[in-house]
């Protein structure tokens, strides 16, 4: 066990309320004392430490949070954020015909004989819905039903062809006041004078070619213009989540420390009570008379984690995780005795490396007139499949790097990323090898270095299916999930369309993620368990820093986040 060097001056304060109701309460105010105490200090200003801070606090407990980044809302802030909660208050209020029976039939045939014990599906499925009911009773954060975004297996039994994902309906990021300054950007901002949902933007991508899509643009710059006239600055998906928790915290006097990494965790006789710090350039030990708990994200951006756990080729490069992520809650762990699993795994995604960021893959990969191929110049998976299956299938088949093919009906038509139809894609994309280009499929074929008469034959094979609407290699369109993100104008199969027109572009494809998936070993209550199954006094964990309830599968838009502000939660009321 490391040493924990005392600080000169130990003065023990209480973590109190005091001043809650207060709007933002100096949450980085300069302090004078070496030693702090609370009843709970949670390590990280994400979702799942926001919603476990937050619970701690109302149930009367002073709560200190620690954020090693400048901002927070770690990657949630970044995302989408789709939660996947079965049997919730605002898909029940919208009459989705969820079930208990339902939801854990369909999470065991999701997660399958990974190792996740039953019990810990249970604790998830049994807290989920009361979890979103606190947070909406305690906080600004408000709800709405990703109507149509299918659970991504909805064929297994108890699965929802119309889906179960929930996502955060706008927030006025006014309430955070100066605060507002600190959160963490979104990964994709939204296009400006547009207030656009996750859900919206499947439409988006459409816009030119359908009236939906079309309605979609012209509803989300009318709800900017309602919202700018009200003196609202409005916020969505990832940025509401983050924004409207931070302000709950505020509300219950919750105190958040940005800029303070997490160093080590402090342990007495055999428990631990509390963490040291680095804040203010000051080592700074922080106790917690009941608890701490880990919230600090996955490693995705720490090297010699990903070298020692995950299986190659993997990079820090390829992750859009939050940049703070490297992993200091495992770390931590780890030197108390805890255990970890799933370590090897990751909340993959088919990415494409473009230049400073790469780019998570979503509507793309899934569009009619696209596929993709493996250095062979062969297909080798249902490129609508759900992401994380895509890139655990270019492991198993050593597809790394693969390519995603198009041509130009398919820029005719569809955004992507942020590009408009009709529109080359960047010189930049080309500079960095992202992106090649050609007038023939040969021509194409040379450039991304695989064999021409295998790539063409791919192609013919392809059209032919797309002509009769049935891929008989693949099978991508047989499942509902494979027709969220198409273009239903396309007939007989929204999922596919043959390439004909040049130019032809391939954009290359690696192992991107949202952030690792493993991480500390935890029981029903978010309890840290060591390397026997003991319970590590005074210790839990959630998010990303804990192991996930998912296995290696995913069973939905927000499989990362459900669980993990769940698990913040029941490792709240469990301390």
């Amino acid at each position: 066990m490391p040493a924990h060097p005392h600080p000169t001056r130990r003065t023990v304060l209480r973590g109190t309320a005091a001043g809650a109701g207060l709007l933002i309460l100096g949450a980085n105010a300069a302090h004078a004392d070496a030693t702090q105490e609370f009843d709970v200090v949670v390590v990280g200003a994400g979702a799942a430490g926001m919603t476990a801070a937050l619970t701690a606090a109302k149930r009367g407990l002073s709560t200190l949070v620690v954020e090693k980044a400048a901002t927070f809302g770690g990657s949630a802030a970044r995302s989408g954020a789709g939660i996947w909660v079965p049997n919730n208050e605002t898909i029940l209020a919208a009459g989705v015909p969820d079930t208990p029976a339902k939801a854990a039939a369909y999470l065991g045939a999701v997660v399958g004989p990974s190792g996740v014990p039953a019990d810990k599906q249970a604790a998830f499925l049994a807290n989920g819905p009361a979890m979103i009911s606190f947070v909406t009773r305690n906080s600004p954060l408000r709800f709405r039903w990703m109507e149509g975004y299918s659970d991504y297996y909805p064929e297994l039994p108890g699965g929802l062809p119309n889906g179960r994902s929930i996502e955060p309906d706008m927030f006025d990021g006014n309430l955070l006041g100066a605060e507002l300054a600190n959160l963490n950007p979104a990964y994709i901002p939204v296009p400006a004078g547009e207030v656009i949902f996750s859900a919206d933007y499947k439409w988006l991508n459409l816009a030119l070619v359908n009236a939906r899509g079309a309605a979609v643009a012209l509803e989300g710059a009318a709800r900017w213009l309602a919202a700018k006239a009200r003196g609202i600055e409005p916020l969505t998906m990832g940025q509401s989540l983050a924004g409207a928790l931070r302000v709950g915290l505020a509300q219950a006097g919750v105190p958040v420390w940005l800029n303070t990494p997490l160093i080590d965790l402090r342990v007495e006789n055999g428990r631990v009570t509390g963490v040291l710090v680095t804040r203010d350039g000051t080592q700074t030990l922080a106790r917690a008379r009941r608890a701490v708990i880990l919230a600090s994200g996955g490693f995705e951006h720490n090297d010699a984690m990903r070298d020692q756990y995950q299986e190659q080729p993997v990079g820090t490069d390829w992750t859009v995780g939050a940049a703070a992520n490297t992993g200091d809650g495992h770390r931590a762990g780890l030197q108390v005795g805890a255990a970890v699993e799933f370590m090897d795994d990751a909340w993959w995604g088919p990415s494409i490396p473009l230049p400073g960021e790469p780019y998570f893959c979503l509507a793309e990969r899934t569009l009619p007139g696209s596929l993709i191929v493996n250095q062979a110049g062969r297909r080798f998976v249902n490129e609508a499949a759900p992401y994380s299956d895509v890139v655990h299938v270019m492991y198993e088949r050593d597809a790394i790097p693969a390519w995603l093919v198009i041509d130009q009906n398919y820029r005719n038509r569809y955004l992507f990323k942020d590009i408009p139809p009709t529109l080359d894609f960047p010189s930049a994309w080309y500079n960095a090898g992202a992106v090649v280009k050609s007038w023939s499929w040969n021509g194409l074929a040379a450039k991304m270095g695989v064999p021409a008469s295998a790539l063409s034959s791919t192609l013919l094979r392809f059209n032919g299916f797309a002509w009769t609407g049935r891929d008989l290699d693949f099978r991508r369109g047989d499942s509902v999930y494979d027709h969220y993100f198409t273009d239903p104008a396309v007939i007989p199969n929204s999922c596919l369309a043959p390439l004909l027109l040049p130019p032809f572009y391939a954009l290359k494809i690696v192992p991107g993620d949202l952030g690792t998936k493993g991480g500390l070993k935890t029981d029903i209550h978010a309890r840290v368990l060591n390397t026997t199954g003991a319970v590590i006094p005074g210790l839990y964990a959630a998010g990303n820093a804990s192991s996930p309830v998912m296995g290696r599968s995913y069973a939905g838009a927000g499989s990362t986040l459900g669980p993990a502000m769940t698990f913040g939660y029941i490792a709240a009321r469990h301390l």
